[in-house]
């Protein structure tokens, strides 16, 4: 009986967790680009490892912006390549690029010291970063622009989603990651807590000067994105903001193998304990504790059968919890069609929930070819 009540209480504060999300990414106003706002000098930022085999079509749609190419700048950072990237950049012939390489080579934050060496030749005052594997819609930089000028933000965080063919592996990676997106524009947007993904971030370059860039931070191969926005956040609360618009969804591929994703998982979890963020700190906790509460269900079931039942009931009504939602953030990604999928991927999601987020913490995994502990 007290397993029966433990396990109401999980499922009555995650549907309240997840009603607060709900709510507050329907609260956000898709945002309409303004064609009047002044052009603000940008400088995009792309931080490229081995990308010989991706970068053409990054450039390209830096190539096809309805922003004026006089307004902004394309500083490549080859983060120490062993392919043939900077040959394909140098290439491409657009003559508001410029390619770069970091002073300092490292290997627990090297795309952190790329980026910054980018930023180092920047001229623009707005600072955007992309991934060199991602493909941009045309109107990118003029969403951008507009909504940097009309809400005066020191820190933007965007949208960003998978491709995906119709296998297994990358259904689950869209969805998964779509449900992230999610989560990213409701917390932000409400103000509570951070979150964003570094293939389409925005932020003054004199906030990121002003919070000494990230130093402080550098010791953790991963965090270009949610670290230094925290640090933005602690200095300018109320500038850190989620623009909700259709016609800046970057797109980016999913990982090629089930063990690639693990890494890239495994990477993104890393982080975790770096965070000086209490409130992403305690859902992070929350919500790993209510997915272990699904295998406590299954392993007290060999002594009390009618367990099995409420470990099966688990999964189905937190599928019901999740899924308005979801549904809801599919809908804006123009990707409903995958929601069919969603019930038949929650055990997966809930194991993969629990291993990474331990393995993150205990061990090092493999990135761009390098080695991180």
């Amino acid at each position: 009986m007290a397993l029966l009540w433990i396990t109401i209480v999980f499922f009555l504060v995650y549907a309240a967790l997840l009603l607060f999300y709900q709510r507050a990414w329907d609260g956000i106003k898709d945002y309409v680009i303004d064609t009047n706002q002044p052009l603000t000098f940008i400088s995009v930022i792309i931080p490229a490892r081995n990308e010989q085999e991706n970068i053409r079509r990054l450039l390209a749609s830096l190539q096809q912006q309805s922003y004026p190419a006089a307004s902004f700048e394309i500083i490549v950072v080859d983060d120490f390549s062993t392919d043939d990237t900077a040959a394909v950049v140098t290439g491409f012939g657009l003559t508001n690029m410029h390619l770069v390489t970091p002073q300092v080579k490292t290997q627990n934050s090297s795309k952190k010291k790329a980026i910054e060496a980018g930023i180092a030749q920047a001229r623009g005052e707005l600072v955007v970063t992309t991934d060199a594997d991602c493909v941009l819609p045309s109107n990118w930089l003029l969403a951008i622009n507009s909504f940097y000028q009309s809400s005066n933000a020191s820190f933007i965080a965007a949208p960003v989603k998978f491709s995906h063919n119709n296998s297994l592996l990358q259904v689950f990676q869209a969805l998964d990651f779509i449900t992230l997106q999610g989560i990213t524009a409701a917390s932000v947007s409400s103000g509570f807590h951070n979150m964003c993904n570094g293939a389409n971030l925005a932020y003054r370059k004199k906030s990121f000067e002003n919070v000494n860039g990230f130093a402080g931070i550098d010791q953790v191969a991963s965090g270009d994105d949610m670290l230094l926005m925290h640090k933005i956040w602690k200095q300018e609360p109320g500038k850190v903001l989620y623009m909700k618009s259709t016609e800046a969804i970057v797109t980016t591929p999913p990982m090629p193998s089930w063990k690639a994703f693990y890494n890239q998982r495994k990477r993104w979890a890393s982080k975790t304990l770096v965070y000086e963020d209490y409130r992403i700190l305690a859902v992070l906790a929350f919500v790993y504790l209510f997915n272990c509460w699904f295998f406590v269900l299954l392993v007290s079931a060999a002594w009390h059968p009618v367990h099995a039942l409420y470990a099966l009931g688990f999964l189905m009504l937190k599928t019901l919890i999740e899924w308005p939602f979801v549904q809801a953030v599919a809908s804006f990604y123009q990707e409903r069609s995958l929601m069919k999928w969603f019930p038949l991927f929650q055990p997966l999601h809930v194991c993969y929930t629990l291993v990474v987020g331990l393995t993150s913490q205990i061990g090092g995994y493999e990135w761009k070819g390098r080695r991180t502990k």
